[in-house]
């Protein structure tokens, strides 16, 4: 797992790079086996008839449509979605057909934060609040595993990055 090599600048270095976390497919793998299990006990309880084979054929078609729909669909977007943070941004991609991506400069960067639930803490993940000085303003990403130790990270890496601008000797205007 990972972001392309391309996607990075000259000299930019990968920190973190991950999916989001595996909790979002607890319900689309539940719903596959319910739908296995509910077309089987279907498939095999329509009575002997001269359309038995035809009935049979059109729900394992409604099944598998089904199965496409809610299970595999959510499984390929949850594929195609990746959180990275370089030692100079914050990179978003999302989508399978269509690619969505935002990037987000850590100079840009206000705040860092992370929002938990009871669920988001037993799996170890939980919502990261990224505050930045861009048209959006609040970033919000969703599932984020290990959510603490990425929002240390990130915070880690903007006050390193301040202190580096802070070193920087002012230019003396010349009059």
């Amino acid at each position: 797992m990972g972001i392309s090599a391309k996607l990075l600048g000259e000299n930019e270095q990968l920190v973190m790079s991950m999916r989001t976390h595996w909790k979002i497919m607890i319900g689309p793998v539940l719903l596959l086996l319910a739908t296995v299990v509910a077309a089987v006990i279907v498939v095999a309880l329509i009575p002997a008839s001269e359309y038995q084979q035809w009935i049979r054929i059109g729900l394992v078609a409604i099944a598998v449509i089904g199965a496409l729909v809610y299970a595999i669909w959510p499984l390929l977007t949850w594929l195609a979605s990746t959180y990275a943070v370089t030692d100079r941004r914050i990179i978003t991609r999302h989508g399978v057909i269509t690619r969505t991506g935002r990037d987000i400069p850590l100079t840009r960067v206000n705040d860092v934060s992370s929002e938990r639930g009871l669920l988001d803490r037993m799996l170890g993940c939980g919502t990261l609040v990224i505050w930045s000085a861009g048209e959006q303003g609040k970033v919000v990403l969703p599932d984020v595993p290990q959510v603490e130790k990425v929002q240390r990270t990130l915070s880690e890496l903007v006050f390193a990055r301040e202190a580096d601008d802070d070193e920087v000797p002012e230019r003396r205007r010349v009059t």
